[in-house]
């Protein structure tokens, strides 16, 4: 097999773990079922993996920097401090019954049990506060937020959207994503000295 036949087969059995995981839960899910719903041998999720727990690490991993590579772009871009918070909420809160976000909230999960898992989510997670608290302390250099604790705001925000997400993607029916969206945009202004309808 060339390096490019193997990377674009790995990248196919990462995509494929992602969906058993979601349907089966990090849990439950073989590695005879990846094998099986790609189309291989099990040798060879061996062969690239070498453990079922590197599998789902990796298969977390690639879900989750995914996302990471959308909040790159965010903080990256030449946009005023604003309008990149306001992409930031956007590209966190979960849409509907998210894949990402089940795969993120049976990662938190498993990750009590899994010290691969554990570090891999911890790192992840870890990029989103840090990126968010960037943007949280320019835009107050900027004289556009009114914020003491950058990094403090960002751990904030971010706990009340991990757990307005849980409830979204778990217990759908409880609250609406428009009852979500609109906690968030309050929390968001109390924290940064905003007008919530700046938010919008």
């Amino acid at each position: 097999m060339t390096r490019r036949a193997a990377e674009v087969r790995l990248d196919s059995l990462l995509r494929t773990a992602c969906d058993v995981i979601v349907e089966r839960g990090l849990a439950n899910t073989r590695t005879a079922d990846v094998a099986q719903a790609a189309g291989v041998s099990q040798a060879l999720v061996f062969y690239h993996f070498a453990t079922k727990e590197r599998l789902l690490a990796q298969a977390f991993a690639y879900a989750a920097e995914r996302d990471i590579a959308r909040l790159d772009a965010v903080t990256t871009a030449d946009l005023p401090p604003l309008v990149k918070l306001k992409k930031i909420l956007k590209l966190y809160a979960p849409a509907g019954r998210s894949k990402t976000w089940a795969i993120w909230i049976d990662g938190w999960s498993e990750a009590q049990r899994t010290p691969e898992l554990e570090k891999v989510s911890r790192r992840l997670d870890l990029r989103w506060r840090e990126d968010l608290a960037q943007v949280i302390a320019i835009g107050v250099d900027a004289g556009v937020f009114e914020c003491p604790d950058p990094v403090g705001a960002a751990w904030r925000i971010n706990a009340l959207m991990d757990g307005l997400a849980v409830q979204v993607s778990v217990h759908h029916r409880l609250i609406t994503q428009r009852q979500m969206n609109e906690w968030i945009r309050i929390a968001v202004a109390r924290e940064l000295n905003l007008d919530p309808a700046e938010l919008a």
